[in-house]
């Protein structure tokens, strides 16, 4: 019961930023199709100097996104230490790639210029992302600090290896105990 807490709290945020990674995705589409197309004055584009690049990455950490939510889904489905793995070193780069848009967010916005509302929309997700996504890497990760938020790094409920001789109910016998007989 008490393991459920961590599982709970990341379940709202994993869908929250799936949600606005796939809208993150349409909007930085759109804008970068429409630059590509030299359409940069149509009425909700606009843009400056570190747009393509700002579109570049904002495509990239919504992919980025997107799969560390499907690798996400897998770990809250078995909250488990080997699916945390995954789950957690792409969180983490997700965040890293989310980062880096939302550094691009700021200078876009700080270059100034007339910028559409679709480009201000994505910015905005891009800067709300990179908070959320860097609360959800610490939530998949807070079982390291206590493991009453998850699946912690020194569990050994499962995969520990082969039982050792002599345990009970194993059938190995430890050499001179006098035990016969097989297991069956």
């Amino acid at each position: 019961m008490a393991r459920a807490v961590g599982r709970s709290l990341a379940a709202p945020l994993w869908f929250l930023n799936l949600l606005m990674y796939f809208i993150t995705l349409g909007f930085a589409s759109w804008c970068l199709n429409r630059l590509i197309n030299g359409q940069t004055n149509h009425p909700s584009f606009g843009g400056n100097g570190a747009t393509m690049f700002f579109l570049t990455f904002a495509i990239l950490a919504s992919i980025l996104g997107i799969i560390s939510k499907l690798l996400g889904a897998n770990h809250l489905r078995a909250w488990r230490n080997d699916s945390l793995a995954a789950a957690g070193s792409s969180a983490l780069i997700a965040w890293a790639v989310t980062a880096l848009a939302f550094g691009l967010a700021c200078k876009e916005i700080n270059i100034g210029g007339w910028r559409g509302w679709r480009l201000r929309v994505l910015e905005g997700f891009i800067i709300v992302l990179a908070f959320t996504q860097l609360l959800y890497a610490l939530m998949l990760h807070a079982g390291w600090f206590n493991s009453t938020y998850g699946p912690g790094y020194r569990d050994t409920e499962y995969g520990a290896g082969a039982p050792h001789a002599g345990a009970p109910g194993t059938g190995i016998a430890e050499k001179g105990t006098g035990y016969t007989g097989a297991r069956v």
